[in-house]
């Protein structure tokens, strides 16, 4: 998973994941004509992309066409998902704290304003 984010931390290649997913698949020359960088620097780019699970580099004839692997996005995402449900949990559970000590504060101020002497 952290070769996935660490992949994805770079624009460029966040590009070459969209690039992919609209085109099925591409060659590197055809990916480097459509971003403003070398096709060396879009085959070092993929290079990343596959080590992290996120592409694959399949021989067709004398080029090399890649595809977007779902599969590693899929399990990061799923894992971000929950992470995020857990937060949700958590900041739910402060507010509820939170309000609940608010209302007790109230209520304390509440009980002074009408206390004997008022």
């Amino acid at each position: 998973m952290e070769g996935v984010l660490a992949a994805l931390a770079d624009p460029t290649r966040r590009q070459l994941l969209d690039l992919l997913a609209a085109q099925g698949e591409a060659t590197a020359t055809t990916l480097a004509e459509q971003l403003p960088v070398s096709r060396q620097a879009v085959v070092k780019h993929l290079a990343v992309l596959d080590a992290a699970g996120l592409v694959s580099g399949g021989r067709v004839g004398r080029e090399v066409r890649y595809a977007v692997r779902p599969d590693a996005l899929d399990a990061t995402a799923r894992w971000m998902s929950a992470l995020a449900a857990d937060w949700d949990r958590r900041l739910a559970r402060i507010k509820r704290i939170a309000e609940a000590a608010e209302a007790a504060e109230a209520a304390e101020a509440a009980e002074g304003d009408t206390g004997p002497g008022r």
